[in-house]
């Protein structure tokens, strides 16, 4: 959707100093996904903005196909025969385009502001959260496991409020944003497409408004003082697409 990128893009202008925030999903979200990779990464080469991808559920799926392909690990086929865009991307994909995808922070903070920027959500039964990158890829064991999971939540254990995938959640299970408590302060997150718009909840903000759906593509512009709008383009409907 790169020509759909380039129109948002316009309507922003982004300026001198201003930074801009991509919430993840850059990849196997419609057609011309290294268009895509590649617009992001001329943005990451310019001096007078900064540019900063978050690593959604996607980017990190090519990641591990990646390293279990140069492994020659058996997965790596799996992969590749249950989601042919893995290998159809490694074949379009130059070192530059990986390094976009490599350079992919797991989340981003505004503490003047109070946001957190993740691409998925939240599990409820995460206690505490790091402050910083390099804190969160030092996490093990099952914090680690844990934080992962902010690539992916959608759903959440009604009781527990641990993370659900998509095939496990029942009626009674809501979604994250619905019962978050703020506690790690404002999200702003992708991952869940609301084809009627941006969606607000007390403690997050939902920004994907379903551009592969034939929805719209959504920026949040957030002030200086801390104001926020939203600018958007309309998409096209297109027929190749997958949900996770």
């Amino acid at each position: 959707m790169s020509n759909e990128l380039a129109d948002l893009l316009n309507r922003i202008n982004p300026s001198t100093d201003d930074r801009l925030i991509f919430i993840g999903d850059l990849v196997d979200k419609g057609p011309d996904d290294i268009g895509v990779i590649r617009q992001v990464s001329a943005l990451k080469d310019r001096s007078d903005i900064e540019t900063i991808l978050l690593r959604g559920n996607h980017e990190d799926k090519h990641l591990r196909f990646r390293d279990h392909h140069a492994k020659g690990a058996h997965i790596a086929g799996e992969m590749a025969r249950k989601s042919p865009e893995l290998a159809a991307f490694m074949a379009d994909a130059g070192d530059e385009d990986w390094q976009v995808l490599d350079d992919a922070l797991p989340f981003w903070r505004c503490e003047h502001h109070g946001i957190l920027a993740v691409h998925g959500g939240i599990p409820g039964n995460l206690s505490r959260f790091p402050d910083t990158p390099e804190e969160f890829h030092a996490a093990t064991d099952k914090y680690a496991k844990h934080l992962k999971q902010i690539w992916r939540t959608r759903f959440i254990h009604r009781d527990g409020g641990h993370f659900l995938a998509l095939d496990a959640y029942g009626p009674d299970d809501p979604f994250w944003a619905e019962v978050y408590d703020g506690r790690f302060g404002h999200v702003v997150f992708g991952h869940e497409a609301f084809m009627t718009g941006v969606s607000h909840f007390p403690h997050a903000t939902g920004i994907d408004t379903g551009a592969v759906y034939g929805g719209q593509m959504t920026a949040l512009v957030l002030s200086p003082e801390g104001e926020r709008s939203f600018l958007a383009v309309d998409c096209p409907k297109f027929a190749r697409h997958r949900f996770e």
